[in-house]
């Protein structure tokens, strides 16, 4: 049938799911600033073959934040951009010339642990005014643990932007490091062409859900915010150290018994 090109040969079930949490995560985003894309990249994990998981989050991830940066351009913190251009580039340049299996256990302990850091204590002078550091290192992990939004918006955070600066800027700068990541993958010979029907959707129904949040961004108030931000950080990164941690148990265990 022609209608599935959208599904990738995913069937229409996983497709509508897919959908549904694409609107969702990208509701929670914009409404907080955090925590969409990592659901999103949780439920693409589950779904879809393991080489496709990073491209095809990456780029459903640029359709949603440069929604979301389209929608609040006006509130963007635009000091930053260039620094964590120049830094994204060189981040994913390494990544693209390093593209192997690294241990994502260790990764995923790493990032969590510096997140956790984040909320409970002040980042000192570099890391607040360094915002290529943040590009280049984030965009590095990117290549091969994909969801490094928590990473990025641990960053914005120390600006002390107001919510709605917070969410453009960090929109922003996910656009930039999602796209300069589907180009790389583009170039290492992922073939973007077999999920473009499912990648529209996708895109689509992010957007919808970029306006959606919109509407509860506009009516939150700054402490609200903040502690929500603050709670869905704290929230992804204690995820994101269990499931390093059950990964390096796993695999110790695995090799233990012969597996």
């Amino acid at each position: 049938m022609a209608l599935d090109i959208f599904t990738a040969g995913l069937g229409w079930t996983v497709t509508l799911v897919l959908l549904a949490v694409s609107l969702a995560s990208s509701f929670i985003t914009a409404a907080f600033g955090i925590g969409g894309g990592a659901i999103m990249l949780a439920v693409l994990a589950t779904l879809l073959p393991a080489a496709a998981i990073i491209p095809v989050h990456g780029l459903v991830q640029l359709g949603s934040n440069a929604g979301r940066a389209g929608i609040l351009l006006r509130h963007l913190h635009p000091g930053v951009m260039v620094p964590f251009l120049i830094g994204a580039v060189i981040g994913v340049a390494m990544g693209s010339a390093l593209f192997v299996q690294l241990e994502p256990a260790h990764i995923q302990i790493g990032v969590g642990l510096f997140i956790l850091w984040s909320i409970v204590s002040r980042p000192p002078a570099f890391m607040r005014q360094s915002a290529a550091y943040a590009g280049g290192f984030s965009s590095f992990l990117t290549m091969f643990f994909g969801g490094t939004g928590p990473f990025v918006a641990a960053y914005v955070k120390t600006l002390q932007l107001d919510r709605l600066s917070h969410v453009a800027t960090q929109a922003t700068l996910m656009t930039l490091q999602h796209l300069l990541k589907t180009i790389a993958f583009g170039l290492l010979g992922f073939a973007f062409s077999q999920w473009a029907g499912l990648l529209v959707l996708l895109i689509v129904a992010g957007f919808l859900g970029t306006i959606l949040g919109r509407q509860v961004l506009t009516r939150i108030n700054e402490r609200q915010f903040r502690l929500v931000l603050s709670a869905i950080l704290g929230v992804l990164a204690l995820r994101l150290i269990y499931a390093g941690a059950a990964d390096m148990i796993g695999q110790r265990f695995g090799e233990g018994s012969g597996v």
